[in-house]
C-alpha cells in the first residue's frame, strides 16, 4: 500500500497512465474472473488489489457487480455531452408592424389576427385615418409614425415604425382638410412598402392625370377593346369657351363620391359653371352625358375578379346617388381586358376597379378607374376583405422576407359564386324570392366542367360588346333535353310571370346533381325566366 501511495503521488507516473484510468479507480473495480479454487489470495494478488476493495472479498470468491464502462474521452467527453443536450433558447422574433390607413368601419386587426409571415413573424396592426397620423422620415432610419386617435372615448397616442402600409383612403381631395399628399411623400421618403404602391397612390391624386394614362390605353388598344368616354380638359376657366354638344357633365378639380360633378344642359348653363370654376381656381373637365341604362363596375383584387351592374331606382342621373339595385354579373373577357389594362398603370395596381356606363344606345363607355381606396360593394364584402388580407400577407412576405408565394386561382373561388337576385312579379309589385346561384366565369380554361363555360361555348350565347347583362341572361334556344336514362328525358320547367321561382329552383335540382349539362340547363332556364319578368 505504501508503494502504491508513493507511485500515485508521482506526477510523471500519473501522466503516463492510460486515459480514464483514475476515473476507473474512483468508479469501482474492474470485474475479475472467479478463481477455480478456493485457495486464499497470494501476496502478489493482494498487491494488485485496489485500496477500495478489501482482500476478504476476493478470498471469499464473491465479485461485486461490474460498474458501467465510462465513455471514451473521460471527463471532457462527459462535459461535451451535457452541453449537447442542453435545451436551446427559443428565438423571439420582433413582430412586423402593418399600418392600415382606413376609417373605423372596418376592423382590419380582426382579419390579420393569428396570421404570421412565413409562419415566423406575427403581424401587429395599427389602424388610423390619414387625419390621425403625422410622421417624420429619415434617410438612414426610415419613417416614424406619430398617431393620435380617439378610441372608445379615450385618446390614444402611439409612435411606431411601420414595416408595411395598406392604404384604403383617398390621399387627396379638394375638400378642405383632406390633402394628405405630404404624408404619402413622407412614407415614400422613409422607404415604406405599400399596397397599392406609393407611386400609384400619388399619381391617383389627380383624376385628369389618371385619365390621361387611360387615353394612352385607348389609343393602343383601340375603341373596340377599350371604349373610353370622350373628355376635354381645361387647365383653368379661361379656356372654357364652348363645348360642341349638350348635355355635358362638368367635373371641377379632384373630388370623390359625386362632389364637384354637374350636369349642364345648354350653353348658358355652361357659362355659369365657368364662373364657378374661376372662383374655385382649379382645372375642370367636360364629357358628353350618357343616357345610362345601368352602370358597370369591374374590380380586381390580386387575381380575383368581380363584375357588378348598378341600376338607379330613384331616377337620379348619378347612379351612386339615391336608391339603386346592385347585381353581380358574369365576368367576361371584354371586362377582363379593361381592368387588366388599367392594372398595369403606374408600375402595377394590386387593387383597382374600372367604372363604366352602359348607355341606352347599347354601347359601353369607360369613365373612371379607382385604386386601392375603392369602396367594397355587393354581397361578398367579407370575402373581398379576406382577399385583401391574403394579398397584403403575400406582399409583406415578398418585400420583407424575400419569399414569393403563389396566389390562389380566381377560377377556384369564383365557381358558382355569382349571385343573381330573382324577383317575383305578383301583378302589383316586385319582390325578391330567392338568391339563385349562377356561375361567374373567373377564367376560361379548357377541360373545365363549369356551367358558365358551357354557356359561353356557343357564339349565340357569348355576350357581345353591345349586349346588356340582362340580355346575357338569355342564352338563346335551349338545347335538346339531356337523356338521364334509357327512354327517359328531362324536360326543362316552363316558368311564367305569376309562378314563384323558389319552388321551381328546388324542384329542378332534384335530378342528377352530378350532371353538369343538367345544371347548366337549369341555370339557363332560370336566367330566361328572370329576364322575362322585366320584358314588359
Amino acid at each position: 500500500m505504501n508503494y502504491l501511495r508513493r507511485r500515485l503521488s508521482d506526477s510523471s507516473f500519473v501522466a503516463n497512465l492510460p486515459n480514464g484510468y483514475m476515473m476507473d479507480l474512483q468508479s469501482g473495480p474492474r470485474p475479475t474472473p472467479p478463481s477455480s479454487t478456493s485457495n486464499p489470495a497470494s501476496p502478489a494478488t493482494e498487491r494488485r488489489t485496489p485500496p477500495s476493495l478489501p482482500p476478504q472479498a476476493l478470498a471469499s470468491g464473491s465479485v461485486p457487480a461490474p460498474a458501467p464502462a465510462p465513455a471514451p474521452g473521460g471527463f471532457l467527453s462527459s462535459f461535451s455531452k451535457a452541453a449537447a443536450v442542453a435545451p436551446a433558447k427559443p428565438v423571439i422574433r420582433k413582430p412586423k408592424i402593418l399600418l392600415v390607413i382606413d376609417d373605423l368601419h372596418t376592423d382590419w386587426a380582426k382579419y390579420f389576427r393569428g396570421k404570421k409571415l412565413n409562419g415566423e413573424y406575427d403581424i401587429r396592426v395599427e389602424q388610423a385615418e390619414f387625419s390621425e397620423i403625422n410622421l417624420a422620415s429619415y434617410m438612414n432610419t426610415g419613417c416614424m409614425i406619430d398617431m393620435q386617435a380617439i378610441r372608445g372615448g379615450t385618446k390614444v397616442v402611439r409612435s411606431f415604425k411601420p414595416d408595411f402600409v395598406l392604404i384604403r383612403q383617398h390621399a387627396y381631395s379638394m375638400t378642405p382638410g383632406e390633402d394628405f399628399r405630404s404624408l404619402v411623400i413622407g412614407l415614400q421618403y422613409g422607404g415604406v412598402a405599400s399596397i397599392n404602391s406609393l407611386l400609384s397612390i400619388y399619381n391617383f391624386c389627380s383624376k385628369p392625370w389618371v385619365f390621361s394614362h387611360m387615353v394612352k390605353l385607348y389609343h393602343s388598344l383601340g375603341p373596340e377593346k377599350f371604349p373610353l368616354n370622350e373628355q376635354t380638359f381645361y387647365p383653368n376657366h379661361t379656356q372654357m369657351v364652348t363645348t360642341p354638344t349638350f348635355p355635358v357633365v362638368v367635373k371641377m378639380g379632384h373630388a370623390h363620391a359625386g362632389i364637384g360633378k354637374i350636369k349642364v344642359e345648354n350653353e348658358l348653363d355652361f357659362q355659369d359653371i365657368t364662373s364657378v370654376v374661376a372662383l374655385a381656381r382649379t382645372y375642370a373637365t367636360s364629357e358628353p352625358y350618357i343616357l345610362s341604362k345601368y352602370d358597370i363596375r369591374i374590380q380586381k383584387i390580386g387575381n380575383n375578379y368581380k363584375a357588378y351592374m348598378r341600376t338607379s331606382i330613384s331616377g337620379n342621373w348619378k347612379a351612386n346617388t339615391g336608391s339603386a339595385m346592385l347585381e353581380q354579373i358574369a365576368m367576361t373577357d371584354r371586362y377582363r381586358v379593361w381592368v387588366d389594362s388599367c392594372a398595369e398603370m403606374f408600375g402595377g395596381l394590386d387593387i383597382c376597379a374600372v367604372k363604366a356606363v352602359h348607355g341606352k344606345d347599347g354601347n359601353d363607355y369607360i369613365i373612371e378607374v379607382m385604386d386601392s381606396s375603392m369602396p367594397l360593394i355587393g354581397e361578398h364584402v367579407e370575402e373581398d376583405r379576406q382577399l385583401i388580407t391574403d394579398l397584403v400577407i403575400n406582399k409583406m412576405c415578398s418585400v420583407l422576407l424575400g419569399i414569393n408565394t403563389p396566389q390562389p386561382s380566381a377560377v377556384k373561388v369564383n365557381l358558382f359564386h355569382l349571385l343573381s337576385r330573382v324577383w317575383h312579379y305578383d301583378g302589383f309589385s316586385l319582390r325578391r324570392d330567392v338568391s339563385v346561384c349562377v356561375c361567374s366565369a373567373g377564367g376560361h380554361r379548357s377541360g373545365s366542367s363549369s356551367p358558365s363555360q358551357s354557356a359561353q361555348g356557343s357564339p349565340q350565347r357569348a355576350r357581345s360588346a353591345n349586349t346588356s347583362p340582362s340580355q346575357a341572361f338569355q342564352p338563346g334556344p335551349i338545347p335538346p333535353p339531356v337523356a338521364t336514362g334509357p327512354g327517359s328525358q328531362k324536360q326543362p320547367p316552363q316558368l311564367n310571370k305569376s309562378q314563384s321561382l323558389t319552388n321551381t329552383f328546388t324542384e329542378t335540382l332534384k335530378g342528377n346533381a352530378t350532371d353538369d349539362e343538367a345544371k347548366a340547363e337549369t341555370i339557363r332556364s332560370l336566367r330566361q325566366s328572370f329576364a322575362s319578368l322585366f320584358s314588359d
